[in-house]
């Protein structure tokens, strides 16, 4: 099986999984693909919305009720926690609306407002508010990044593609989280 009919058979729920998991960079990569034309533009940014609020929904309920599982109490020994305590706190509606776009506090906070009195109603109105910008926002990044590179290097093979699409992926993430340690209030409240 080629991986164009992997992609066309399987990319969606790799994406829906992808964003659920980890996020950006299968946003990303769907961006790509669908720039490519295996997968349609709305079907790769609707997996990415739903997989980032299902996911984000799962944490939130992890937080809510099972607080006293082992892999949640794990989560909630993160250094994250305080900041995302301290965040939540002072600005609750503006932190959930955030909280996927801030490096090392996107799979703690839904933990930690599903441990609060915050109405689940609300989380899961402002949840899909949030859901929808980050996955039409990182679907749009990867379909202009797979437009960029076809205009500088051509049309290459799909693996390719792919490779400079998740290595750039990978460069940005890194380079997020290595500007999210060198900050002096990185981690601390």
């Amino acid at each position: 099986m080629s991986i164009e009919l992997l992609i066309e058979n399987y990319g969606l729920l790799a994406i829906f999984l992808g964003a659920a998991i980890e996020g950006e960079t299968a946003a990303f990569l769907g961006g790509v693909v669908a720039h490519r034309g295996l997968l349609s533009y709305s079907a790769a940014a609707s997996a990415a919305v739903a997989g980032s609020f299902v996911g984000d929904q799962f944490w939130f309920f992890a937080g809510r009720y099972a607080a006293r599982w082992s892999f949640v109490r794990r989560l909630m020994e993160k250094p994250a926690l305080a900041r995302a305590t301290q965040l939540l706190e002072k600005y609750p509606t503006g932190f959930i609306l955030a909280f996927r776009f801030l490096v090392g506090l996107r799979t703690i906070s839904p933990v930690v407002i599903g441990t609060t009195r915050i109405p689940t109603g609300k989380f899961v109105v402002l949840n899909a508010v949030a859901a929808l910008a980050w996955g039409q926002l990182f679907t749009a990044l990867g379909y202009l990044f797979g437009h960029g590179i076809q205009q500088l290097l051509g049309h290459l093979p799909l693996h390719r593609h792919l490779l400079i699409a998740a290595g750039a992926a990978a460069v940005i993430a890194a380079a997020a989280f290595a500007f999210r340690k060198m900050r002096p209030s990185a981690g601390h409240s």
